[in-house]
């Protein structure tokens, strides 16, 4: 039995994503929106319809609407990731969010430690954001993100939990020329706990998995009909330096309505187009579309991804 529960904690992560997949919490680092995604997710700086506080939580202090947003990542190897958001403005100068983002893996064959095969198995990984932005100047904000988290292991006999709770702190600046600037810290004291008592009788012990924190510094540029992105960072764990990564993108916008977009972030490259409507209100709905080659040989393939985003 304890080699299947290392197993799956090894191999699940692996399995997510490409940005330093072997660390904790990688479906933390896949992406929301299909907006975000298609321009390579350098998305420190900008204001994401609908997921702003999944990048950088100081960018809620600056939306002037109501904001709810739906989010679905096709993956292959049995993978789903799919998020959802709700965020406000709160006059004069602050912001408020609400977000759930759910991963997990199915159709896991379910074996006894002899081999014979059992139930199918599946195993998740859940965090709830509670988000909040201030206004410090009419120029700039601060904004923190408190993460809430799970991730289940299921067992034949039993289930295998690890829960959490996780930081992100940013700042935004909002210029009246043509550039934004901000930086942001996220999973500042990130981690799962175990208890692998639960399953292994009296080999269990408590433990904590910590997540690699990213420190991450992101501008964005208006040129005409041309919105740039960009952000570079870097990842650490506690003791060291893990790396560092640099994310562009750009789209072109032909009307109010269509735009095409293409990017390269976290070792992908990516293309994508979007289409705003109106469901309510002139322009207030957004429909974007979002393709990325994940190069990588566990998961290698094609991400698509689809987002809903709607102002109100």
């Amino acid at each position: 039995m304890k080699r299947y529960i290392i197993l799956f904690i090894v191999l699940v992560p692996l399995i997510y994503g490409s940005d330093y997949a072997s660390y904790s919490g990688a479906f933390l680092r896949m992406g929301t929106s299909a907006r975000s995604l298609s321009m390579g997710s350098g998305f420190t700086a900008e204001i994401d319809q609908g997921f702003a506080a999944y990048h950088n939580p100081a960018t809620l202090a600056f939306i002037d609407k109501k904001q709810v947003g739906f989010s679905y990542h096709s993956l292959n190897l049995d993978r789903r990731l799919m998020m959802s958001s709700v965020s406000s403005n709160l006059p004069p100068t602050a912001g408020l969010g609400v977000a759930w983002i759910s991963s997990g893996v199915d159709n896991i064959q379910g074996r006894t430690t002899s081999g014979y095969k059992t139930q199918e198995l599946s195993t998740s990984e859940d965090a709830i954001y509670i988000s909040f932005a201030q206004r410090i100047t009419p120029w700039l904000s601060l904004g923190i993100n408190v993460k809430i988290l799970n991730h289940q292991l299921p067992m034949n006999e039993s289930k295998l939990a690890g829960k959490g709770t996780g930081f992100d702190i940013g700042f935004m600046f909002l210029s009246e020329e043509k550039w934004n600037f901000a930086f942001v810290i996220k999973d500042l004291n990130t981690n799962y706990q175990w208890n692998t008592g639960q399953v292994l009788e009296g080999e269990g012990r408590i433990y904590k998995e910590s997540f690699p924190t990213m420190y991450q510094f992101g501008t964005t540029f208006t040129f005409q009909q041309i919105y740039l992105v960009g952000d570079i960072g870097v990842v650490a764990s506690q003791k060291d330096i893990l790396g560092t990564k640099l994310r562009l993108g750009g789209e072109y916008h032909f009307s109010e309505k269509y735009f095409i977009r293409a990017g390269f972030g976290n070792s992908r490259f990516s293309l994508g187009a979007g289409l705003n409507f109106t469901f309510l209100k002139t322009n207030d709905a957004f429909f974007d579309y979002a393709v990325v080659v994940e190069p990588h040989s566990v998961s290698q393939g094609l991400i698509h991804v689809f987002t809903y985003a709607f102002n109100f």
